[in-house]
């Protein structure tokens, strides 16, 4: 988002846990797009909320997996906020050999992009 769209808006990544760390295989394939995502920190919802980041502060969150959309409609019933869901392809477990396994992430990383370019436009 920040590489197509600067950082004049606000964005945080959140997930329904965090229960990992950032696959080197989404690090290599966005760093072929210059996108750096070596010290981008994994959060659950809740510690956004710990750490202070109230969910009522946001006007969109985009889910990109049935769990995280659930979740985010379950935690944002009180609040003013839209929920999108972008049904994007989960690479991890696909692919037998290193390329495989990177071309379902740049598949991935693509889907991402062009949704992005849908919502608001630019190119990359």
């Amino acid at each position: 988002m920040k590489k197509l769209y600067g950082f004049e808006t606000y964005v945080q990544s959140v997930g329904v846990v965090n229960d990992l760390e950032i696959d080197g295989f989404a690090i290599a394939a966005c760093d072929e797009i210059g996108v750096a995502l070596n010290r981008h920190k994994s959060r659950s919802f809740d510690e956004l909320e710990e750490n202070g980041e109230a969910l009522s502060g946001f006007d969109l969150i985009v889910a990109l997996s049935p769990a995280s959309q659930r979740r985010a409609l379950d935690l944002t019933r009180f609040y003013h906020l839209t929920v999108e869901y972008w049904p994007i392809m989960d690479p991890t477990g696909l692919g037998e050999t290193r390329e495989q396994k990177l071309n379902s992430y740049r598949q991935t990383r693509d889907q991402l992009v062009d949704h992005l370019r849908t919502k608001w436009g630019g190119a990359l």
